[in-house]
């Protein structure tokens, strides 16, 4: 088995193959420098490294969900949005009250993570946030609110599906027609 030394200077340094194989093999591992190299590679230049750094942090079994929390608040917006995802995939309701907080990221891209996690949390929790994003200046962020309320199962009034309707994209009016449509108070 690699030594810490050279697993770190592998996911620094090697090619992307190299990472990927390293990555394979540390979804068991408890041990916190590696498990903050992993998560640092969320942001890696390479799309199937990032995946397999997803993929190896949804594995681990082991309690990092704290060190996964912390992560939320980097200064990368790869790490911070995939974070969020990898928390929700790993069904970490804990998690809830930050993931809720990057509803205000300046990244669209988190914003949208965000919504997905608690979407995919059922983050009762975070009805208020979830709304206040469905007239985001971003047709991304739009769409992952509108993804989370179906998660979630609320209504939208009639009102507020004419308002988001008036964007004219394929994928949104998708969306509204699997809204659950109720008028009045109980509608958000």
């Amino acid at each position: 088995m690699n030594n810490l030394k050279n697993i770190k200077e592998i996911l620094d340094l090697g090619t992307a193959e190299e990472k990927i194989e390293i990555l394979e093999s540390l979804s068991s591992t408890n041990d916190i420098e590696i498990i903050q190299k992993i998560i640092s590679k969320l942001d890696d230049d390479d799309i199937q490294v990032r995946g397999e750094a997803f993929s190896s942090l949804v594995l681990n079994e082991n309690k990092i969900s704290n060190l996964l929390i912390n992560s939320l608040g980097s200064q990368n917006k790869n790490v911070r949005g995939y974070a969020s995802l990898v928390l929700s995939n790993r069904n970490d309701s804990n998690a809830i009250p930050e993931i809720i907080k990057l509803t205000h990221d300046q990244s669209h891209m988190v914003r949208a993570c965000a919504l997905g996690a608690l979407g995919h949390l059922k983050a009762k929790e975070a009805k208020e946030a979830i709304h206040n994003c469905l007239f985001d200046s971003n047709l991304e962020v739009r769409k992952s609110a509108l993804q989370a309320i179906i998660d979630l199962g609320y209504p939208l009034s009639e009102d507020k599906i004419k308002e988001i309707s008036k964007e004219r994209d394929s994928e949104l009016e998708r969306l509204l027609a699997n809204v659950k449509r109720e008028s009045g108070p109980k509608g958000i």
